[in-house]
């Protein structure tokens, strides 16, 4: 099992030149569960992602985890408890997958610390967990969209990190990928305890495999809890401008949303919310 860590934001303010995205955010993350950031696009998710990867220094406030401010701790130190996997990451020109998923292990590499069998087998079974080891010698910019995304998602596996944050995970991957790489999350958070965050743009998706749901409006935190408490029709036309019903998921007994657009009113008419 991993070593449940803390990792907050706290009066956390980002932006880009002139433009203010996310305003004197405060959030915890809860340790060894999964936690789905959702709001509109634009709202802010992949930027707060990107400040508590330490990836966006803050104008304000800090992103704290154990304690300490994650930009003031060594790279490498913060890299083999924190992995992340960006929006769009992009591969060295030829690289392969093996060699791709491989960079996975560099944060614990060291002069002292080389290469050894631990190394194999954390690559073996991220490329086996994500159903990819068949692609391990083909050229990662040969693979289709979906392919990659696995891929990518195989190299922050190998990470083996305690913390692991996803931007979009099931980008280019069609339903049955998404699903199977959302079960491989939910893998990874019961069989090792590894704390995960991510951002998606589905809520059905976001409330049927996330413990934890932050929904983000404008920069601002507009609701945080479990999925039951967050997904219902007043956070959807706060947060999305959009009308809605709430039913219980047949499969999963969480939160459904069903959306209502201008030519179904009618029909939506008697749906229980």
């Amino acid at each position: 099992m991993t070593t449940s860590h803390s990792l907050a934001a706290e009066r956390l303010t980002l932006g880009y030149g002139d433009r203010t995205v996310i305003d004197t955010l405060d959030l915890a993350v809860p340790p060894g569960s999964i936690t789905a950031i959702v709001g509109a696009n634009a709202c802010g998710k992949s930027t707060l992602l990107r400040a508590m990867s330490r990836l966006l220094a803050p104008r304000a406030g800090r992103v704290v985890l154990d304690g300490k401010e994650v930009h003031r701790l060594p790279a490498k130190q913060l890299a083999r408890t924190l992995g992340l996997l960006p929006q769009s990451p992009v591969a060295p020109e030829g690289i392969t997958v093996a060699d791709l998923v491989g960079r996975g292990r560099h944060p614990h590499q060291s002069v002292f610390s080389r290469w050894n069998g631990k190394d194999d087998a954390a690559v073996a079974a991220a490329l086996d967990a994500t159903h990819t080891a068949e692609l391990a010698d083909r050229a990662v910019d040969e693979l289709s969209g979906g392919q990659r995304q696995r891929v990518w998602i195989a190299m922050a596996l190998a990470q083996e990190t305690d913390l692991l944050l996803l931007d979009e995970p099931t980008t280019y991957l069609d339903a049955s990928h998404q699903v199977e790489v959302l079960d491989l999350l939910i893998d990874l958070n019961r069989g090792r305890g590894t704390t995960v965050v991510m951002v998606l743009h589905d809520l059905n998706l976001a409330a049927r495999y996330a413990d934890h749901l932050i929904a983000l409006a404008a920069g601002r935190l507009h609701a945080a809890g479990p999925p039951a408490d967050v997904l219902t029709a007043e956070t959807v036309r706060a947060v999305f401008d959009l009308d809605s019903h709430i039913i219980e998921d047949p499969v999963s007994g969480r939160p459904l949303m069903l959306p209502i657009g201008r030519h179904h009113v009618r029909a939506a008419d008697g749906v229980g919310t």
